[in-house]
């Protein structure tokens, strides 16, 4: 913990030793959202009180952390308008005296209802950042707590790994995350909580947390494209994903009811009550399906969510959340494709009925945030979590015990503890402007971590059969950051750096073999760098260089059990690209490079060890979006990977289980006479499975969604979605093992593979009372 020491008293002593002396006569500034958040890309205007009417005299877009800047003024009275399609204009009045300079905080109090747009697209103006607010959230229907994924698009494919409740397996950049931890990682984020799991009892970084957000419920989501942010740390080697919830709902009564095709049934009930200084909101999420399968899913979520934030003056503001979730499911299993082919399996058959899980948690965290005159803000949050977590697997059937089968339960008892805080400094150096942040965090977990055999008794019933591996795991990681941004040239240039630096602390107690202990550290220092030039002003185009270095923590018992293996395996991402935002039409390209280290990879299915790396991947993105009317969008974006593959050796051997193209596109009607909706497409290509043989091969496709909703009145909107629009036949997952289907049945090496969903219907009805 010595490096981060000297990691803190450096950053605060730095931050110490900055003025606000103004050199020029400037007003700059914030843009934030209701919750206080900075908003990117944000028009203001600032006008000139002449006369009677306000003359417009220059624009300005928010950067990332929300910040705008106009220089070069005179004395006068000025007004400041910031405009979103998102909530209603904000303005505010500032006066400069001679020599004097202002700080003004543009804040958006109140959501748009007229003009409501469905999606926000990469707003161009850096490539490494795509935002979607909370419309295409809103005007969704949700047959699958998966599909909040799919929405996100940027690149990311997901997949259900077994058709059931388990997280997603996300593949992103050409790599196979596994369920979010693993090759670099995805770090997904909700209020500041992170949601990878770290020794988690299935996988590293796993993502099923996610299962308790209800999609009503969220503000906005920020996709940062790459580890280029210090405010992030473990998992973050392939991007974050920070989704942020509303503190209150624009009505006091909102109902959603809905219902569909395979026993799909689910209801969103919430109360928002109006007070003074107050937002807050107590909401319920209900959802049951059994899904396409002969093995019916049986898949049961209930989530209970609950916000309260309390304005103790025009600066401050604290709040309380607490999500409650539990759902359980049965399973088709992946399924060997072979057999599928040949008739001998439905492709929604199963093979070990007793597939499926069960899990719950809650988590309480509390927020506070405070903005100086200066423009400074502070922030500081912590969290408490708790959740059990059992799965029921059975992936190779016979192979291993042709008597009693392959099947195992995975048990996962977790209570974790988390800090962050934030500090944000805006200040000259010298004629240029430039924004200081400095931060920690803290994450500790106690774990109770397990594999036990299990044997299938009386239809879909369990029974245990020993203990293969059992442990007690604590692992902290503490983490401090510090980033300086500098906006040069009038606002032409902005360079920025960041560092940061973690350091984790592995403990594992176990169970079974005591001598298989132990207590081991890591650290690792992250370094940021971006640089983004726009030639004119007069010319909406800038060029962008991102640099940064991402880590992923591995699982502690492979730490421990191997520790002259890799304790962490970093990922250097680098970005090179253009955006430009013109009128309606808004692009953004880049080409990048990424560097994986070498990677130790616990493997929670039998206990066994993976080494892999290190590795690299290079290609490039292209996204766009288009206004054609005030009420007709299109949007699209294609990442493609020109290769990955694994560096050294004696012959080239590619990485595996990841599609080398993603695409996706939307076109989008809203608010035209009640009616919106959204005609959405996704796609991947085919893709290698071994690394080595290129025929083995899993099939790629193209999957359409439509989504319909029809406002009566202020009340009253009526949903209708189709999912799987053409009702094609195709896998969400496809991975390549041996496996024996019967204890008399020979041992092949195939393709193992998890059905999609066809043709969805589902219609419902949401109901508002209450306006707020």
């Amino acid at each position: 913990m010595k490096a981060l020491a000297i990691l803190f008293f450096t950053t605060f002593t730095l931050a110490a030793h900055f003025t606000l002396a103004a050199q020029t006569l400037s007003i700059m500034g914030r843009v934030m959202d209701p919750q206080g958040k900075p908003m990117n890309g944000v028009s203001v205007h600032l006008l000139v009180q002449a006369g009677t009417h306000p003359d417009d005299v220059a624009q300005a877009t928010s950067g990332g952390q929300g910040q705008f800047q106009f220089e070069g003024l005179i004395p006068a009275k000025y007004s400041l308008r910031a405009e979103s399609s998102d909530f209603v204009a904000a303005a505010r009045e500032v006066r400069l005296a001679a020599g004097q300079s202002g700080m003004v905080d543009l804040q958006f109090v109140q959501i748009a209802q007229q003009k409501q747009s469905v999606v926000i697209t990469a707003k161009s103006l850096e490539p490494t950042v795509d935002l979607r607010n909370s419309e295409v959230f809103n005007r969704t229907l949700f047959s699958r707590d998966d599909q909040v994924f799919q929405q996100l698009d940027a690149g990311i494919d997901g997949g259900q790994h077994e058709g059931g409740g388990k997280s997603l397996e996300i593949r992103r950049f050409g790599f196979n995350l596994d369920h979010g931890g693993v090759n670099g990682g995805l770090k997904v984020l909700v209020d500041d909580v992170g949601q990878n799991q770290g020794t988690q009892g299935h996988g590293q970084g796993y993502l099923g947390a996610l299962k308790a957000l209800s999609p009503e419920l969220i503000q906005d989501v920020t996709i940062v494209n790459g580890p280029f942010s210090p405010e992030y740390g473990d998992f973050s080697g392939l991007g974050v994903v920070h989704i942020r919830q509303r503190e209150s709902l624009p009505d006091e009564f909102t109902a959603r009811l809905q219902g569909g095709n395979f026993n799909n049934g689910r209801g969103f009930l919430a109360w928002s009550p109006t007070a003074s200084k107050v937002d807050s909101y107590l909401a319920y999420e209900g959802t049951y399906t059994d899904g396409p399968f002969q093995n019916p899913g049986r898949y049961r979520r209930d989530n209970i969510n609950a916000n309260y934030t309390r304005a103790l003056d025009d600066t401050q503001k604290l709040g309380f959340r607490f999500i409650f979730g539990r759902n359980h499911f049965y399973s088709s299993g992946q399924l060997p494709e072979d057999l599928v082919n040949s008739g001998q399996l439905d492709r929604f058959g199963y093979i070990d009925p007793s597939d499926g899980g069960r899990v719950k948690l809650g988590t309480l965290s509390s927020y506070y945030s405070k903005s100086f005159h200066q423009g400074d803000t502070l922030r500081i949050d912590g969290f408490a979590g708790r959740s059990l977590f059992d799965l029921y697997s059975n992936f190779t059937y016979f192979l291993n015990d042709p008597v009693n089968g392959d099947a195992f339960q995975q048990h996962d008892s977790r209570l974790q503890e988390g800090a962050n805080a934030q500090w944000i400094h805006f200040h000259h150096v010298g004629s240029s402007t430039a924004t200081f942040t400095a931060g920690g965090n803290f994450h500790d977990n106690q774990i109770n971590v397990g594999l036990y055999p299990v044997v299938q008794s009386q239809g879909d019933g369990r029974v245990p059969l020993g203990v293969t591996t059992r442990a007690h795991a604590h692992v902290t990681n503490g983490a401090g950051y510090m980033q300086e941004t500098l906006s040069l040239l009038h606002g032409k240039l902005i360079a920025g750096g960041g560092l940061r630096y973690d350091e984790f602390r592995y403990a594992v107690a176990d169970q079974v073999n005591a001598a298989a202990g132990g207590i081991q550290s890591a650290g690792r220092w992250q370094g940021k760098g971006n640089l983004a030039f726009t030639p004119s002003q007069k010319v909406p185009l800038s060029f962008h260089l991102n640099y940064g270095r991402g880590i992923n923590s591995v699982d502690a018992r492979g730490v421990v059990q191997m520790p002259a293996q890799p304790r962490l395996a970093a990922t250097d991402f680098y970005q090179a690209g253009i955006a430009s935002s013109f009128k309606r039409m808004s692009f953004s390209a880049d080409s990048f490079l990424i560097d994986h280290s070498n990677e130790q990879v616990y493997i929670p299915d039998d206990g066994s060890f993976e080494f892999k790396g290190p590795t690299r991947a290079y290609g490039y993105e292209a996204k766009a979006s288009f206004e054609l009317t005030h009420h007709l969008f299109l949007n699209g974006g294609v990442t493609k990977i020109a290769n990955a593959f694994y560096k050294g050796g004696g012959h080239r051997v590619y990485v595996d289980s990841a599609p080398h193209f993603v695409a996706n596109a939307g076109f989008t009607m809203t608010a035209w006479r009640g009616w919106s909706g959204s005609l959405r497409m996704r796609a991947i290509n085919h893709y290698r499975l071994d690394g080595n043989d290129a025929s083995i091969v899993a099939t790629g496709h193209t999957v359409l969604d439509l989504g319909v909703t029809k406002q009566v009145n202020r009340r009253v909107d009526f949903n209708f979605s189709l999912d799987n629009l053409t009702n094609r036949d195709y896998w969400e997952t496809q991975n390549y093992f041996a496996s024996r289907v019967a204890p008399d049945a020979p041992v092949l090496e195939r393709i193992h593979a998890t059905p999609a969903y066809p043709l969805t219907v589902t219609a419902g009805m949401t109901l508002r009372f209450g306006g707020k």
